[in-house]
This record gives structure tokens, sequence and C-alpha cells, in this order.
């Protein structure tokens, strides 16, 4: 019926076709990346298909994954956007999330099955993702206020975070790295003060922190390498030779000498720039632009350091560790911010040279130096839970319990969040090479007997205690998974039509 008043070219997949649909191929994504969940799991190699790129890679991470793939299925689009939204927002947990997503909706194919009417199914989920998270909060542990427990839970999260990354091996260092450098911050949260610069070549343990910030750019030539207590300028303008900068434009004259008029009339326009600039009592300058050849000698002769093409992330990053603002015109001296530092110097990090700039005015500025490969960790949330499958036990209990004292059918929906919930450790261990359905069931007798800090020992194939492993996860990256997870299989249960639109034909003659 509807088919005839809609433009040729548009579908309309209607009730169990559209709901079949959705859940085919948000579940296909979830099990593209479920083999590379927890400590053991695999990786993936993503090779290129381009005309002029044939790259290949080989990750584990599911946000890298799942950004690599071309889809055509509106729910599995839906995943990869709650696993972007994850590693935008706290950076771990993006496989964990999508694989929730999808063992939710393999069990509400079940229950839909069984005539249960999807408005139920979400109703029960969200009563279940209420139960849950309460249970999360309640097992969470802050120790905020102790500075060498904070740190130590900090060294615990940055650990298990890395050991399904490729540096593995090296992970006590590298999460000592990470958490040096969170610590400098104070709390302040500005991630702008922690400079990565990577450097391939050397071993993973050539990596270290610097405390100072570095940037990746060369000194002017003949100009000072090595300036103490400096005076930064920083500036987002041109100094390349004035131009008319109109496109198309052309200047007629009847001899060459009114060429080199013309060309001597552009510098000195520049040097007139350039001695504004020098006006400001500054002793670095650094611009985002270019710094062509005649300002740069004209700042040589004055001793001035000049330091060119500090891109728009550098510049912002500079403007915050420094305390200095970028300016654009010169003219009033008197307003300007100027950036500070105790010491500007060039060194050298395995074959290159860098500017290092010590003594920031923004004490907590640091960069972690990596030779080979890449860590980050943040810290917005003080809170920690123990991983290796310990907290989703908890939540699933929890759930389990306000299940039997539910009336109606919500309670079989409830029920079956506990199941997907479950789910998660139980696929960790497969990937291990266990048999998931003895760990799982070890564990959920360990934890209705009390032993509730108790989850999956990965290297030793059994159930043990998390807190004397050591194994701890961010409370936010958690939090993030249950949240997110529920509500998008709960937007994509709900969906009864799916309609596809062609774009609309141009007329003819436009």
């Amino acid at each position: 019926m509807e088919a005839a008043f809609m433009d040729s070219g548009t579908t309309v997949d209607k009730g169990e076709n559209a709901r079949l649909s959705s859940f085919i191929g948000a579940i296909a994504i979830a099990d593209l990346v479920k083999t590379t969940l927890g400590p053991k799991g695999m990786d993936k190699i993503l090779q290129r298909v381009g005309e002029h790129d044939q790259s290949v890679s080989v990750t584990n991470d599911g946000a890298t994954i799942l950004k690599s793939v071309n889809l055509d299925n509106a729910a599995a689009k839906v995943l990869v956007d709650i696993a972007r939204v994850q590693d935008d927002e706290v950076g771990d947990g993006t496989t964990s999330v999508a694989v929730l997503c999808g063992e939710l909706l393999r069990e509400a194919e079940d229950l839909i099955a069984q005539r249960i009417h999807p408005q139920t199914i979400a109703q029960g989920w969200r009563l279940a993702r209420s139960a849950a998270r309460a249970a999360l909060e309640a097992s969470a542990i802050d120790n905020s206020q102790n500075e060498e427990a904070f740190r130590d839970d900090l060294f615990r999260i940055a650990r298990t975070t890395l050991s399904s990354k490729l540096v593995t091996y090296e992970k006590d260092y590298f999460a000592n790295l990470a958490v040096d450098a969170v610590m400098r911050l104070r709390g302040s949260n500005n991630l702008d003060h922690i400079q990565l610069l990577k450097k391939p070549g050397g071993h993973l343990r050539d990596s270290y922190l610097e405390e100072g910030f570095l940037l990746d750019k060369k000194i002017g030539v003949g100009q000072p390498k090595r300036i103490e207590n400096a005076k930064i300028l920083l500036a987002n303008t041109s100094m390349d030779t004035d131009k008319i900068k109109i496109y198309g434009s052309r200047v007629r004259v009847d001899s060459l000498n009114k060429v080199a008029e013309i060309e001597e009339a552009e510098k000195d326009r520049m040097r007139q720039k350039c001695e504004k600039i020098i006006a400001h009592g500054c002793n670095v300058f650094i611009n985002r632009q270019l710094i062509y050849n005649l300002p740069e000698s004209i700042f040589t002769d004055r001793g001035i350091m000049a330091i060119e093409h500090a891109d728009f992330d550098g510049i912002e990053r500079l403007a915050a560790v420094t305390g200095g603002e970028v300016v654009s015109t010169f003219d009033r001296p008197d307003l300007v911010t100027m950036g500070e530092c105790d010491v500007i110097e060039e060194v050298m990090i395995g074959e290159d040279k860098v500017i290092r700039l010590g003594g920031c005015k923004s004490g907590e500025a640091c960069s972690i130096v990596l030779r080979g490969a890449s860590s980050h960790a943040t810290v917005k949330e003080p809170r920690i839970i123990y991983g290796g499958g310990c907290t989703e036990t908890i939540m699933a209990q929890a759930v389990d319990r306000l299940a039997e004292s539910t009336p109606g059918k919500k309670a079989l929906a409830m029920s079956a969040f506990a199941r997907a919930l479950r789910q998660l450790p139980a696929i960790v261990a497969d990937n291990g090479g266990y048999d998931s359905a003895e760990l799982v069931t070890q564990l959920r007798a360990a934890h209705a007997s009390g032993k509730n800090t108790y989850g999956l020992d990965m290297y030793n194939g059994t159930i043990g205690d998390m807190k004397e492993l050591g194994v701890a996860e961010s409370f936010k990256s958690k939090l993030c998974v249950l949240l997110s997870a529920s509500e998008a299989a709960e937007m994509i249960l709900r969906v009864d039509d799916i309609i596809k639109c062609a774009p609309r034909q141009r007329e003819q003659g436009y």
C-alpha cells in the first residue's frame, strides 16, 4: 500500500523482516570483534584494498577494527557508533560495549520467538540496568584521598588496559609511564599538558617520560640553540612576503625596475612586521605558519629563536603549557600575554633533533616519548572496580535477585539481561582456550559464597582473587559499557520499520 505514494528507489522493510535484519547485522558485528576480547584475545589483520594504498596493520583494538569496516546495515552502524563514542569518552572498553550489545540482542531474539513484545523486553531491561548500575556503584572503590593507594589503583587500571594490547610484555613499564604523566596533572584533567611523541626505531623500553614539553620542529638557521628564561611570543600569522592574495590578480609593469620596486616594497612591509614582533620583548618566536628566509634572517640578526610551522594542535598545546596566548596582530604589545619557560633547547632522541621546553609556567606539562607503540590513560573518575569478569558476575547476581521478586514477563527479560552479562567472562575464557562453562559456574559459586572480589585468572586458567592479582578497571569505563550497550540494544529492539530512501534525482539542466 505504502509503495503507491513513495518515490521509486524507496524501500521499506516491515515488522519481523526489519527486526531480523537489525538483529543479524548487529550480532554479526559483535561476533566480528568478540574473539579479540580479553588479555588472550586474537588479533585481526586489516588490509586496505585501495588502488594506491594496500597497507596492512595488525590490531586487536575493537574501535580500530570497527572503524575500518564498511557497512550497509543500519543496526551494525549503531554498534560502530557506540564503540567510537566509548573510545572518545574513556579510551577503553570498545570491544566490550559492542559484544555486550550483541549478546543482549541475541537474548532478545529468543524472547521475541517466545511471543514477548519488544516493549515488555525493553521495560525489563530498564529495571535490570538500574539494578546492575546500583551493584556496580556499590562495588566501586575510591582511594582518591590517599595518594599512594590512588597511584596504585591507576597503575593497576593501566596495567589491565595494556594486557590486551601489543605492548603487553612491557605493560608494567608503560603503565608506570602513563601513571607518572597523569599524576603530574594534579587533578586538572587537561590532557593538552601531556604530549605524546612517537619516534620509530629503538626498543619499547627506550620510551620514557620527559619532564617538559617536546616540540618536533626545527630551530631557524644560525639562531641560538639554547635560551634560558625564555619569553615566548606565540603567533598564527603569515610570515611569507606579503602577496596580493586575490585569485587571478595580475600586476602590469613596463620595466623590470618597477618589479624590483614592488618586491622591495613587499620586503619593507615584512621588515616593519618583524620590528613590531621584536618590540614585544620576546626572545623566542613560535609561529603556526611558515617563516620565510627574510624574516628568519631578521630574527637571526637580533638573536631571537624562531620556530616555524607549529601546526594548530601544537600551537594550542604550547599556549596551554606556557601560559601564553596565540596572537595574529602585533600593534598592541601591552595587551599580549607571552608564554614563559625556564629553558628552550635542542635535544636528540634517537637520530632526530627535537626542541625541549623545560620548566614551563604550567608545571604539570610533560611528554611521553614512545619508541614503537603508544599508551593512553586519563583520570576523570577516581573510582575503580575489579576486572576479570568480577563486576559482570556481581551485576548479574543483582539482576537475578531482582528478577526473582518481579512479576510478569519482565522477569524473563531481566534474566536474559543477566545471562548476557555473564557471557562477557565466558567469551574471555573461550578466547584464552579454557573451558568457559566450567570457569563461569565456578565464578558464580564463589560469588554466591561471599567471595565478591573473585574473577578469572587468565594466566593460570582458574578463578582467583582480583584484589590479590591486581586486576582493576576504571569504574567510568565499565559504567559506559553497561549504559551504552543496553541503550543501543533497546533502540535496535524497538525498530519495526527500516526505510531506505534513494537520493533525490537532480532535474534535467541542473
